[in-house]
């Protein structure tokens, strides 16, 4: 068994001076990084404005859209519901959502001329978790389907007219699907899907699910769906380069001052540093904290063990997503580190994480017993290779006991 490795000081130093030069130099408004341990945060830095025009510095309260990073929320929600019996992995998901029971992939043509066929296999749960249900987004721009999903309003909202979950579930069903369901793995819709089946699974609508069943049992008391009036002097500004690669404030991100119709389990939440570091803390003590147990450390397990038949460098689709493929299975709601060697990462094997397209970013390593989360706001995430250079610098932070 490996030996935990322990933090060196002046590592971390190096660590916070190298991601200083983000905003020195324009690149980032601003950021917070912090390490934890399964009981106690090791690291924590911050640097640079929460709101650089307003000269409003980033706090430890902080609110930043988390983006993709509600995508592990909602799978724990899930999965909860899963140790209680409300469904099966392998359960095909038009038990619930009869709309899917006539799904069909898209083999070729476009237009009047687009050939598809029906699904030989359904889409069932763990497909959705997996991401390998066939579904995609329109934002990936990679595929014809992906335009199809951007005729029928789908790119990175919704269409007027949409005032829930249910109703963009039911516009995704007519579409075809871009591959038959765990063939292959592409990055879209899945988790909103699954959302919607938390929905209907608990009885309730997602934010009072996701409050019952994760945020008050962890006492994530930040972790909201909107920034209403209370917290809306701590919300973190949105930023995207400009032509010179410099961060340049975005009027997109006044949209989470308002309360929204639709709960995008993929996309839809906004957290604090402390908020997401005790989600992590969770994960690291294998499914409880602070006596309050969420999922069975068994569960967890199989969670972040690979679900696929090989590594996302021979199974995706290409196009965006929040992680690099080489040598990266993916299990129930994260990506799972396969090969280091095949990434060229100093990282533990079995380390597994997500991100979001504002680039935050978080990894938990079973192994070192170490997870990291990292909060800023530049959107895309591909502007910067934040993410293996966090990687790089943390771990070679990593060093033998005294």
């Amino acid at each position: 068994m490996t030996a935990r490795l322990e933090l060196d000081p002046s590592r971390l130093a190096r660590l916070d001076k190298y991601f200083a030069r983000y905003v020195d130099d324009g690149r980032l408004a601003g950021w917070h990084l912090a390490l934890t341990r399964p009981d106690a945060t090791v690291h924590d830095a911050s640097y640079g404005w929460r709101d650089r025009e307003a000269g409003l510095p980033v706090e430890s309260d902080t609110l930043w859209r988390i983006a993709s990073m509600t995508k592990p929320i909602t799978s724990v929600a899930a999965m909860t519901l899963w140790e209680e019996g409300a469904f099966e992995l392998s359960d095909p998901i038009s038990t619930w959502i009869p709309e899917f029971a006539d799904a069909r992939v898209y083999v070729r043509g476009h237009d009047r001329t687009a050939v598809t066929v029906p699904t030989p296999e359904p889409i069932r749960v763990w497909h959705l978790l997996s991401h390998t249900a066939g579904l995609t987004a329109g934002f990936m721009h990679g595929s014809y389907v992906d335009e199809l999903y951007r005729a029928a309003g789908y790119e990175y909202a919704a269409p007027p007219g949409r005032t829930s979950i249910a109703d963009c579930v039911a516009d995704w069903a007519r579409l075809p699907l871009l591959f038959e369901p765990g063939t292959r793995w592409g990055y879209g819709v899945s988790t909103d899907v699954l959302g919607r089946l938390v929905e209907l699974w608990s009885g309730q609508t997602l934010d009072v699910a996701f409050r019952n069943r994760v945020l008050d049992p962890l006492g994530m008391v930040d972790t909201v769906w909107w920034c209403d009036d209370t917290r809306q002097d701590r919300l973190a500004a949105l930023y995207v380069p400009d032509a010179e690669g410099k961060a340049e404030r975005t009027p997109w991100g006044d949209a989470v001052v308002h309360q929204p119709s639709i709960m995008s389990g993929g996309g839809g939440l906004l957290s604090t540093m402390d908020d997401y570091l005790r989600f992590c803390r969770m994960l690291l003590q294998r499914g409880s904290l602070d006596g309050v147990r969420l999922l069975s450390p068994r569960t967890l397990e199989l969670m972040r063990t690979n679900h696929l038949t090989g590594d996302l460098g021979a199974l995706s689709t290409g196009g965006f997503a929040e992680t690099s493929f080489e040598g990266v299975g993916f299990g129930l709601g994260f990506a799972v580190l396969l090969d280091p060697a095949k990434q060229h990462s100093p990282a533990s094997a079995g380390e597994y994480y997500w991100g979001g397209m504002a680039s935050t970013a978080f990894w938990v390593d079973p192994v070192q017993e170490l997870a990291c989360v990292f909060m800023t706001q530049l959107m895309p995430s591909s502007t910067h290779p934040i993410r293996s250079q966090l990687r790089q610098l943390v771990h070679s932070a990593l060093v033998d006991p005294a």
